[in-house]
């Protein structure tokens, strides 16, 4: 398992940390009509190598979260997107769900799909060059909602999903994701979470997972989104950081937050606050999509002269998020040349 040991170090080593690169047809559909662009598979292409072909890039990025589509996808060189990105020191992972449904029984409750087939699609996807996966499950809070069989149900395929990969020396990144919808307090979403990942935990155990061949990917303690006030960066901090320190096992080697519908602002200040409140056992970095993506996307727009300029804007967030990392980020900053 040391190899598997030495990839999750490597993606949480220094001030790097992910970039989710993943987005589904659908997700990446809805962000393109955002620019009025048309989401083919040539524009989703050319915006992937925009991303990881932006000079310097690989100061603040460890590893890139790609899509089945983009794994397959070449640079206008040629160059396999994995390849490209490994000879640049980025380490190219996969999503490996195939989404969510509902939950039979539990009506606006989801399960993720996807274990079905997945030790042969991992296999090929080590083949393309993918050295760690994720998996994403997402929890709702709402009236009566989560139910405990819903907790247990994901986080099952989690540690299913989890076993598959370390089989295959894949290191598997584990998402549980309550989601930020609803106007619930932040003491539900602290319940939820420590539910969730407390219960998450026990099923890794429970499947013999290496916790130290593994990365966590959880949401920020945060409250809904329509709930009458946002909480300070200080209290998510607090929050989010005893969560951790009470479930999280000492051997994992790094914990790589989610950013969940945060403005990239607010992912930020929040992670520089996390990392500010205390020094941890575990790495506590990024590995956001939107709250990086989403200034970038609207710069570019789809247009071959606003490459140079999305790419800067793109180095800037990441530099960003790679400062917050390490308790180096200043709001002062997002404004300064």
């Amino acid at each position: 398992m040391s190899a598997l040991h030495d990839i999750a170090e490597t993606l949480v080593a220094g001030k790097r940390g992910l970039l989710a690169a993943d987005e589904s047809d659908s997700t990446i559909k809805k962000r393109f009509d955002s620019v009025s662009l048309e989401s083919n598979e040539e524009n989703r292409r050319l915006y992937r190598e925009l991303l990881f072909s932006t000079p310097g890039i690989e100061e603040y990025v460890s590893g890139i979260i790609l899509f089945d589509e983009t794994i397959r996808q070449r640079t206008h060189a040629g160059i396999p997107f994995p390849e490209f990105l490994s000879q640049r020191g980025i380490i190219p992972g996969i999503k490996v769900d195939k989404g969510t449904v509902e939950l039979t029984n539990f009506p606006n409750e989801k399960v993720t799909e996807g274990l079905d087939g997945l030790a042969a699609r991992l296999t090929e996807y080590k083949s393309l060059g993918a050295k760690f996966a994720k998996w994403r499950a997402v929890i709702t809070i709402g009236e009566n909602m989560p139910t405990q069989a819903c907790i247990d149900s994901n986080c099952y395929l989690l540690a299913r999903y989890a076993a598959l990969c370390q089989a295959q020396e894949v290191v598997p990144i584990v998402e549980p994701e309550v989601l930020m919808d609803g106007n619930h307090p932040i003491e539900k979403c602290r319940e939820v979470t420590y539910t969730t990942l407390k219960t998450l935990f026990s099923e890794l155990s429970k499947y013999k997972i290496d916790f130290s061949g593994l990365l966590l990917k959880p949401n920020m303690v945060l409250p809904g989104k329509e709930f009458g006030s946002k909480a300070t960066p200080e209290v998510v901090a607090e929050h989010t950081v005893k969560i951790l320190a009470e479930v999280v096992p000492d051997e994992v080697p790094g914990v790589v937050f989610l950013s969940g519908g945060q403005s990239p602002e607010e992912a930020t200040l929040n992670l520089q606050q996390i990392n500010a409140y205390s020094q941890m056992k575990w790495r506590l970095t990024f590995s956001y999509s939107r709250a990086i993506q989403e200034p970038v996307l609207h710069a570019w727009a789809g247009k071959k002269e606003n490459q140079e300029e999305a790419q800067k804007v793109f180095l800037k967030r990441a530099k960003l998020a790679s400062l917050a990392s390490v308790g180096q980020y200043n709001p002062s900053m997002e404004t300064a040349a």
